[in-house]
């Protein structure tokens, strides 16, 4: 057999990078299924944003991922954009074909597998989001995109969660609309998908949490966060307390990076090995 010392080239563009655990885990997804794939992690300021995807082209890379702040930035940069990735704005995963590159967004299409694998139905289902950042803004396209019949957003500042009401409304099937975050906000009962898409939580910050009526949480609820350190956060554990059945950020962490190892390499991605190496890299 002839030897191969070439390996293809996957990429991740940001800045900051260097606390970013995602090459760990592609990595040794990468080892465990036998490929010869490199993922390397680079700072890459906005100014040299083009340069780099350029070089990136001419060295053949196969795919991409980007992070804070290109993934709305790099949009003009790229041949074409999924429909997810159009609606939602933003991209965080491209691949190069051919010379020419389309960007992706993963990160609602791995909430949803997550909700998916739990066994919680998206159909015409009614979902609160609280966040309109960037995280909560491809979750509910994601969402809106799957099925769900409504979605209410929730964020402190209406013109963003308006924005965001707006894009569903007039972009998927999904019926939209916008409720102030006040404080000791109630989950209204009928809701059957509850989303917590903002950072609140996140480590160093463990103890913090989102500023809700705990109490309004019912069995009948599914219940996502975002925030992936912690491994359980502060939110999640609270909704478990009510009975609810709970999504923490970990798992859509690593469903979207499922999704994209699965695009670059059209190999059935090893979910388990990557949710072990992450879930090791945040003890």
């Amino acid at each position: 057999m002839e030897k191969n010392y070439r390996a293809e080239l996957i990429g991740l563009f940001g800045d900051p990078v260097d606390a970013n655990p995602t090459g760990v885990m592609m990595e040794v997804a990468f080892a465990h299924d036998g490929l010869n794939y490199r993922y390397i992690t680079m700072k890459v300021l906005p100014q040299d944003l083009k340069t780099a995807l350029d070089g990136a082209a001419a060295a053949g890379f196969l795919g991409m991922n980007f992070t804070m702040p290109h993934k709305i930035a790099v949009i003009p940069l790229l041949d074409e954009l999924t429909q997810a990735a159009s609606i939602i704005g933003a991209v965080n995963t491209a691949i190069c074909r051919n010379g020419k590159w389309t960007g992706d967004n993963t990160d609602g299409k791995g909430f949803v597998c997550a909700l998916r694998n739990a066994g919680t139905k998206l159909e015409n289902a009614k979902v609160l989001i609280l966040g309109a950042g960037g995280a909560a803004r491809a979750i509910a396209v994601e969402c809106a995109l799957a099925g769900v019949s409504h979605i209410t957003v929730v964020n402190r500042t209406q013109s963003r969660g308006q924005e965001l009401v707006e894009i569903i409304n007039s972009r998927t099937a999904a019926r939209a609309d916008f409720l102030p975050w006040t404080s000791g906000l109630a989950i209204p009962s009928d809701t059957d998908i509850l989303i917590q898409g903002t950072s609140v939580g996140l480590f160093p910050d463990s103890d913090a949490v989102v500023d809700i009526n705990y109490d309004t949480i019912t069995a009948d609820m599914t219940v996502g966060d975002v925030v992936f350190c912690p491994v359980e956060s502060l939110f999640i554990r609270k909704a478990k307390n009510r009975g609810a059945k709970v999504i923490p950020g970990l798992t859509m962490l690593v469903e979207q990076g499922v999704f994209a190892y699965e695009l670059w390499t059209g190999h059935k991605a090893p979910t388990l090995v990557m949710y072990d190496t992450l879930a090791k890299e945040f003890e």
